[in-house]
């Protein structure tokens, strides 16, 4: 296939890129700069609601990755106006454009989370659980609403809704490395909250995999099989590094440091499992989170 790309210097990207090629697919990357080469580089602009359309002709697939960090900072307004803004202006001008070629591709892959549901404590939740009340809720509701353009033109599209990404070169595993090497990491406030998670090889493959799975379509929750709380989560991985886990940081501590990100990042439960691809006959390489860590951290 010929894959359309947007994200591609992103964690995921990345690592989706060497993926595709070895499996014999061309990638074409929605880039922000002047194209270096126009066969493999399509210009865009998603804030000046600019795209190169001329570039799109001729893509089977697409995959949408790209977005304001949600991590990157304190969330002040002007930051979660950029988070928000950066998902669905993005997301609705390629939908757009797709849908108006006349060559369309057959399937849309655009990037959510998790953050879907909310706050849900030990509830199981599945892709039909409803959506939650808070900041990154609505964000993830107006992104995935913003493909429906895409759907309307008849694009199979998947709203793939990511967990926790497990990577050594980015994401939230590296942040915690440190101190935890150090001795000094701990639970996060009760530690009773559920983590859905997911190693970056099985991103990659989820993605591989809805591609070409034409069931699939609408919300794919893309995490493990099992969610671990953080403490679980802790001690987890204080055992596969062999250091202790014996310094908390309780919920005030974090919501000092983190302010309301430390409630929807880091103290919020959301225990989701992967029905959809589970049921669609998907294989996880790494479905235990020890054996995830003991593989990217060459334990």
């Amino acid at each position: 296939m010929r894959v359309l790309l947007s994200g591609s210097s992103g964690l995921v990207g990345s690592a989706l890129i060497p993926a595709l090629v070895s499996g014999g697919h061309e990638v074409v990357c929605l880039v922000r700069s002047q194209p270096r080469d126009e066969a493999s580089e399509v210009r865009w602009d998603p804030q000046a609601g600019e795209i190169d359309g001329a570039g799109l002709k001729g893509v089977d697939a697409a995959v949408h990755l790209a977005g304001e960090s949600i991590a990157a900072g304190r969330w002040t307004a002007a930051r979660k106006d950029r988070i928000l803004e950066s998902r669905v202006r993005g997301t609705r001008l390629l939908a757009e454009a797709l849908a108006g070629l006349e060559q369309r591709p057959a399937v849309l892959v655009s990037a959510s989370a998790v953050g879907y549901y909310g706050d849900r404590g030990e509830e199981t939740l599945t892709e039909e659980s409803d959506s939650g009340s808070a900041f990154l809720s609505e964000v993830c509701r107006q992104w995935e609403a913003a493909t429906g353009p895409a759907a309307e033109a008849g694009i199979r599209v998947v709203n793939l809704r990511s967990g926790v990404v497990l990577s050594t070169v980015g994401g939230a595993l590296p942040r915690l490395l440190t101190p935890f090497r150090l001795g000094v990491g701990g639970t996060l406030g009760s530690g009773k909250q559920f983590m859905s998670w997911i190693a970056i090889d099985d991103v990659v493959g989820a993605i591989l995999h809805v591609l070409t799975t034409e069931t699939l379509r609408g919300p794919v929750n893309a995490v493990a099989p099992q969610a671990r709380t953080n403490r679980e989560f802790t001690k987890t991985l204080g055992r596969v590094l062999r250091r202790p886990t014996l310094l908390p940081m309780p919920a005030f501590a974090a919501r000092l440091a983190f302010g309301q990100m430390a409630d929807e990042l880091l103290l919020c439960s959301q225990r989701a499992e992967p029905a959809k691809l589970v049921a669609s006959g998907y294989k996880f390489r790494f479905p235990e989170l020890e054996g995830a860590l003991r593989h990217l951290l060459g334990k």
